[in-house]
């Protein structure tokens, strides 16, 4: 099966600054791993933007012109929330970030490859519709979702995410949509505040499963496979995407749970055995979190693998 993966030079230009930990180094070392000879059968392509109409999907006009009109001189940034960092070049790395994320849907829809990987930043999934938010801008896995009814006719879509974070983001972009399934896990009581059991949009189709600190292998495992992964299987979905944050591994600096990266393998794996039935194997993933640099690049790689040989 093929695996497209989806990437742009402007991630390198998004500079947050001094000890910022969504920095350039974290794509410079998905880089380095992916470019190891187990990946050689990579399809490489580069992320096109994303069109004002397309982020509209989910963002107001509003929202987008904020980002867009935001244009720091070289060398200087502004400060859009305590932690959401924009710089020279950060616009046109969030338009090639939402764009990579349609660009994947399209590829994988339209029968060219199987599934996708989009490694771009910044991040998504805690963009909600009229704010930025925790290093994010436009709330990808959500935008590719819509698009994907929109361009393709998918009318359950589906976004999965294991970021130790809650994808706050998604979550609000499909609140009230009955046919927009969410599930997470996340650490919780954590930032963003938000993720806990009683949240459960407009139809019950928001499942989260919130772990305490200090939570390994067999909480998470409980989680995917007591609770998210069977909701997934009622809902049925016709498109899956993944919000793949690898900041619960346990040498993340930011969070406390405490995966190791054979367990990015398994959730993975998970998640392709359901899609296998649900959507012919098709699965778009896209890059989140992940802050400790060794982890990142090993369970990026990990995910990467399984995705590539997957039947």
């Amino acid at each position: 099966m093929s695996l497209l993966l989806l990437t742009h030079p402007s991630s390198l230009a998004h500079d947050t600054g001094p000890g910022h930990p969504e920095r350039i180094a974290r794509l410079k070392a998905v880089g380095a791993a992916l470019a190891h000879p187990d990946f050689s059968a990579l399809i490489r392509e580069e992320a096109p933007p994303a069109t004002e109409a397309q982020l509209r999907l989910v963002h107001p006009q509003s929202h987008i012109d904020l980002i867009l009109s935001t244009e720091p001189d070289e060398g200087e940034m502004v400060r859009l929330d305590p932690d959401t960092v924009m710089s020279a070049g950060s616009a046109e790395a969030a338009l090639h970030g939402a764009g990579g994320a349609i660009a994947a849907v399209d590829a994988v829809e339209s029968g060219r490859v199987t599934r996708a990987f989009v490694a771009t930043r910044p991040p998504g999934h805690h963009a909600e519709p009229a704010r930025p938010m925790g290093f994010c801008f436009f709330s990808n896995a959500a935008i590719a979702a819509l698009h994907a009814r929109a361009a393709w006719g998918k009318q359950r879509v589906a976004v999965v995410d294991f970021d130790v974070h809650h994808g706050n983001g998604t979550q609000a972009a499909a609140w009230n949509d009955p046919d927009f399934f969410f599930g997470s896990s996340h650490q919780y009581p954590f930032y963003p505040g938000t993720g806990g059991l009683d949240e459960r949009g407009i139809a019950g189709q928001i499942v989260n499963a919130p772990l305490s600190a200090g939570t390994g292998r067999a909480g998470f495992e409980t989680a995917w496979t007591d609770r998210i992964l069977p909701a997934l299987d009622d809902f049925a979905p016709d498109c899956l995407i993944i919000s793949a944050g690898f900041d619960a591994h346990r040498d993340d600096p930011l969070a406390g749970l405490m995966l190791d990266t054979e367990d990015f393998a398994w959730v993975t794996d998970a998640i392709l055995a359901l899609a296998r039935r649900h959507t012919g194997g098709r699965v778009v993933s896209l890059l989140e979190g992940g802050y400790d640099l060794d982890a990142l690049a090993a369970s990026t790689a990990a995910h990467v693998r399984r995705l590539l040989l997957a039947g």
